[in-house]
């Protein structure tokens, strides 16, 4: 259609521009009428600049599979398409959103390469700005994520320390405490064995001791009651039989699952006079067994926490794999424990019969950190008392991961800028602003995912859906968050 400068002298884009640059503009450009549909594609190669003379025009991102709508409106003098196509080659050059029209509409269109030009030639000096506010936002948009990525390291580096140091001392004390156990074991063996007793007893007490560990590790869970019961029980028969304080021992009989049953086994088996002895070995055995126990419990719960810190960072996995999400979310919740803190109760609400999903399961473990360690000091804002609920269940052929926080809820004039970049609520020092931007693009950019919240006071939830199949998952982009889809 016929290009008439006075006619794109009146969007407020080029309304400042002489005669001679509108002369150019329509040399160059051209007024181009599109009917009803598409214009142009997100992640097509950026040709053109649009501006649009009249008309109603549509902006959509793609979320998934799904083109959101971002930007609805008929104002004249709206621009979009090759927005960045004065930076060259630095960048690539395609576009970021979707355009469509829901009726006829005109457009001037600019080539993208005379839209560089012309950026250049008459406005080096706005282009030189444009060029390092962009890169600059980049890189202060980077720099900043890493300090977030060390400040949460830090965090768990230090309720990681806090969560191995209880079984590594648990485990000191039980060592320490066995030795000298042991060592008194074989001093009451050395005066048994010393004394006037048959050949057969003494290997009758050694087979009495060989059960009693076996029944050690076999002891059932009784409760409090039950086993008060049954100390009183053991205690009464042990002074019946004339060993001297018995309620010492009776407690640890009952941790062994020993009754007087047993006893009365034990009684029989040995001549009355060596009872007593024969009492205190088995309960140097028993102790014995107990703290090895213990030992073996301390031990397996470090291996357990350094295996949850291996699956948290994936070590030594390959960066894309398919992941049970169930264990990234129990060690991101292990690895938070320290900062979770006992006021807020966690509940798992996990569907098991989930099947795997194709991830990158680092990052989805700096996800759930982000999105967790937001519902924490939610609740911690009202008193630090709460309750944090992950959910997980099926939707259509998406996997819905839900972190559900009873805290304050999200005001909602913020409620459509948490995602920006750098907005915080949050006190200055303690957020950058960085923590939902980045799990956003984490889970949509890279994941063909979603990310959605829900707030109204004391039920605020964040909802993650990621594909049970990915076609082919991409590299992580590096999504522009300055420049507007829009004018």
């Amino acid at each position: 259609m016929p290009c008439g400068p006075q006619e794109i002298a009146s969007l407020f884009l080029f309304e400042k521009l002489s005669p001679e640059q509108l002369g150019r503009l329509c040399t160059e450009g051209r007024v181009e009428r599109f009917d009803v549909g598409p214009v142009y594609t997100e992640g097509d190669p950026a040709t053109c600049f649009y501006v649009m003379i009249e008309g109603t025009v549509v902006l959509a991102r793609r979320v998934g599979g799904d083109d959101v709508e971002v930007s609805r409106t008929s104002q004249r003098g709206v621009y979009a398409g090759a927005m960045q196509a004065y930076l060259g080659d630095q960048v690539p050059q395609t576009y970021t959103n979707s355009m469509r029209v829901t009726e006829p509409t005109r457009f001037f269109v600019l080539p993208a390469q005379s839209f560089a030009d012309i950026m250049r030639e008459w406005f080096p000096m706005a282009a030189h700005l444009l060029e390092g506010l962009f890169f600059g936002s980049k890189n202060t948009q980077r720099a900043i994520g890493q300090r977030e990525r060390l400040l949460a390291l830090g965090s768990l580096s230090a309720g990681l320390t806090h969560e191995l140091n209880n079984p590594a001392a648990a485990a000191v004390r039980a060592t320490a405490a066995l030795r000298e156990r042991v060592g008194k074991m074989r001093h009451k063996l050395a005066v048994i064995a010393q004394g006037p007793y048959p050949r057969e007893v003494i290997a009758g007490l050694i087979d009495i001791q060989e059960r009693t560990a076996e029944r050690v590790a076999k002891a059932p869970t009784l409760s409090p009651l039950e086993a008060s019961d049954r100390e009183d029980e053991l205690a009464d028969w042990l002074d019946d039989h004339g060993i001297t304080e018995g309620w010492r021992v009776a407690p640890t009989f009952v941790q062994a699952g020993l009754d007087t049953d047993w006893l009365e086994q034990v009684a029989a088996a040995v001549d009355e006079d060596i009872l007593p002895g024969a009492i205190g070995w088995l309960n140097y055995t028993v102790e014995t067994e107990l703290l090895m126990d213990e030992i073996n419990d301390s031990t397996t719960r470090i291996s357990h926490l350094v295996d949850a810190a291996k699956q948290y960072s994936q070590l030594d996995r390959a960066p894309h794999r398919v992941v049970d999400v169930h264990e990234l979310l129990d060690s991101t919740l292990l690895m938070l424990s320290g900062k979770i803190g006992p006021g807020v109760r966690v509940v798992k609400d996990y569907d098991r019969s989930l099947p795997d999903v194709p991830a990158y399961p680092a990052e989805l473990n700096q996800v759930w950190t982000n999105l967790i360690d937001n519902a924490v000091f939610a609740i911690g804002s009202t008193g630090g008392e709460g309750e944090l609920t992950v959910r997980t269940a099926r939707e259509g052929d998406r996997l819905l991961v839900e972190f559900r926080d009873t805290g304050p809820g999200i005001p909602a004039d913020v409620r459509s800028r948490i995602f920006d970049p750098f907005f915080t609520t949050k006190p200055v020092g303690e957020g950058t602003g960085l923590g939902l931007d980045i799990s956003w693009r984490i889970v949509v950019s890279k994941h063909h995912g979603s990310l959605q919240v829900e707030s109204v006071p004391g039920d605020t939830r964040f909802q993650v859906l990621l594909p049970l199949t990915a076609p082919e998952i991409g590299e992580f982009p590096e999504t522009d968050t300055t420049e507007e889809d829009s004018a």
